[in-house]
């Protein structure tokens, strides 16, 4: 018999259901493998307060959009800070495979990697899309892997919460002598080059910025831009907040993988766990210009903050350091070097053009030309 006759007793109509009921036993396969698998469970740890404004929302949603991507197969919880390993210790945490990765800044690790603090901003360095460029076309990546390397980390962008501004300030900035036994909280080489012009950098972990800038602990603090800033609340403590963000004038934030980990995992659920990261970049970047425009609205119509610029000279001066700062961290040891030129070369390369582009404009569409 043909595959086209009908078998005795048998109506097309039960030919068809039969015919349809094995198709769909072909195509529920897959789907019973699926289910059969077991989900991959990560932990991810955070620098961050839970569903923070900026870096808490963009890690919060990494972790949803890779159960969205798997379908299921993969699940990473998020812990907050101090929820399984303190602000701090996302970069240990990671390494010891006490987490499978983290989301935290570069610049925190500098004790333990010093060229890590190219991987937010460094200060009057490159902005959010130049620092993708060099990182994505410049060669920054594959510095950035050999760095972190030898901690078993593997890192990538996740996020970019932009341009920063200068911190919040329990008093005004008119010349240099107002910056002599400054405390104020600013990490990374920003902090270095305010400590050569008698500032006292502080270390202190996000969620403690607040009560230390309340309580006198810190004269003042840097953090983010306007969004994430008034949701810690600091316009509460002090109404003069500064600009420009002279040492982060680029905003990215990393995803941290334990390299053991992430090798491990099934090659299309690293595909997804990568993607959602570079994902993050763009969508991040756009919530933050625009979330950042309504809350420094917000800020000075409402809230009676006074931003305030640094003067001309303490901009030079801060510009000046800040070269000679590079210059001795790049001499520090070869890799540290490496970076330091690739980076520099970006800056070289990429800055005429901006130049060209974006200032000229800005200057044209503002009337200022």
């Amino acid at each position: 018999m043909s595959d086209t006759e009908m078998k005795p007793g048998l109506s097309r109509r039960s030919a068809l259901g039969m015919a349809a009921a094995a198709a769909g036993s072909v195509l529920a396969a897959p789907a019973l493998a699926q289910e059969d698998q077991a989900t991959i469970e990560w932990k991810m740890v955070t620098s961050w307060p839970k569903n923070l404004p900026g870096p808490g929302v963009t890690a919060q949603r990494i972790c949803d959009q890779i159960g969205v991507m798997s379908q299921g197969r993969m699940r990473v919880s998020l812990y907050a800070a101090g929820e399984l390993v303190p602000a701090l210790g996302v970069f240990d945490a990671v390494s010891s495979a006490t987490a499978h990765m983290g989301h935290t800044a570069s610049f925190f690790w500098q004790g333990k990697a010093p060229a890590a603090v190219f991987y937010t901003a460094i200060p009057f360095g490159l902005l959010p899309l130049e620092h993708v460029a060099w990182i994505e076309q410049g060669g920054g990546q594959a510095l950035w892997d050999e760095l972190y390397a030898p901690f078993n980390i593997k890192a990538v962008m996740a996020g970019n919460t932009g341009v920063q501004m200068g911190g919040w300030f329990n008093r005004e900035i008119n010349g240099l002598e107002d910056l002599k036994g400054l405390k104020i909280r600013m990490p990374g080489l920003g902090g270095e080059v305010l400590r050569r012009l008698g500032a006292t950098p502080v270390t202190l972990p996000p969620g403690e910025l607040y009560q230390a800038l309340q309580t006198g602990v810190i004269d003042a603090t840097e953090f983010l831009g306007p969004w994430s800033d008034r949701a810690m609340g600091f316009h509460k403590a002090t109404n003069f907040y500064y600009a420009p963000g002279f040492h982060e004038p680029n905003g990215t934030g990393e995803a941290l993988f334990n390299k053991t980990a992430l090798d491990g995992l099934p090659e299309d659920l690293r595909a997804i766990v990568l993607e959602a990261c570079q994902a993050e970049n763009g969508r991040s970047l756009a919530e933050s210009e625009w979330e950042n425009a309504g809350s420094l609205a917000t800020l000075q119509e409402e809230d009676g903050v006074v931003v305030k610029f640094y003067p001309d000279d303490v901009l030079s001066e801060l510009r000046r350091i800040s070269v000679e700062v590079l210059d001795e961290f790049a001499a520090r040891d070869d890799l540290s070097g490496r970076i330091h030129a690739s980076y520099e070369a970006a800056k070289a390369r990429l800055a005429p053009w901006s130049n060209v582009s974006v200032r000229r404009f800005l200057r044209a569409r503002d009337g200022s030309i």
